[in-house]
């Protein structure tokens, strides 16, 4: 590590010449996450190496104990007043003192070194990025599925594959839209696109399959891709909404 001069001062330099003054916050929208939420916490701080990153968990209302759980975890935890991933990261956003925000689904863990890869991709002139996706199974068609994330589509980009992205060009394109329930993560993509480069990582991402397991992988899939079409030809998000509980077998 160095200590190299800069036109404001000294800052301190680490592996591959990336500064350490920049901040990582990791942002972690939860609703009753106690199951995995310290495993997730946990595995992000092992993966990190040793850049500065803070964790902030949104909750959207939790009655088990994720707060409990996240707090004992070395973790913020902000209570959004709206449930719904959109709101709770932005209220993670607004809470958030790092340079770079890194959002990430309770139930994924980031790559080994993963703030390495962001500040790289970053310094490379990224504003935003995200890693390839894994799941934690290896049925067939789910390694299918994580194939296609290694290309810069903005048909198949979705939350599960994280996204990383600078704090000022979040607050200029207006964060997440509150007012979607269901693909907030990919609406957002278009937006952030408009103020510069976006970069999928080679990396991965390791996302649980649980609810795939549980309600059955084709039927979830095809959920996910009618969801999909259904959004892009207008559906309102109620409808939406109506669909994914019926399909899932959720309530």
């Amino acid at each position: 590590m160095l200590w190299l001069h800069s036109g404001s001062g000294f800052e301190l330099w680490g592996c591959g010449g990336l500064a350490f003054n920049k901040m990582i916050s990791v942002i972690i929208p939860t609703y009753n996450e106690a199951e995995r939420i310290a495993q997730t916490i946990m595995a992000t701080h092992s993966a990190n190496g040793i850049f500065p990153i803070e964790i902030i968990v949104a909750d959207g209302g939790s009655s088990d104990n994720t707060i409990g759980i996240a707090t004992g975890q070395d973790a913020t935890v902000i209570k959004s007043e709206q449930k719904g991933r959109a709101a709770q990261m932005n209220k993670g956003a607004a809470a958030a003192r790092g340079d770079i925000l890194y959002f990430l689904h309770a139930d994924t863990i980031p790559p080994l070194h993963f703030t390495e890869h962001i500040l790289k991709a970053s310094d490379q002139g990224a504003v935003a990025g995200c890693f390839r996706l894994l799941f934690d199974h290896k049925h067939w068609f789910l390694k299918a599925h994580s194939w296609f994330t290694r290309f810069d589509i903005n048909a198949v980009r979705f939350g599960d594959q994280s996204l990383f992205i600078t704090k000022d060009v979040f607050e200029k394109c207006g964060g997440f839209r509150e007012d979607l329930q269901i693909m907030e993560d990919q609406e957002i993509i278009s937006r952030i696109k408009t103020y510069g480069k976006f970069k999928v990582m080679n990396a991965h991402v390791t996302t649980s399959a649980r609810k795939y397991l549980e309600h059955g992988v084709y039927k979830v899939q095809s959920t996910f891709y009618r969801l999909w079409m259904l959004y892009y030809l207008g559906y309102p998000q109620e409808y939406l909404i109506k669909i994914h509980r019926k399909l899932s077998g959720e309530n």
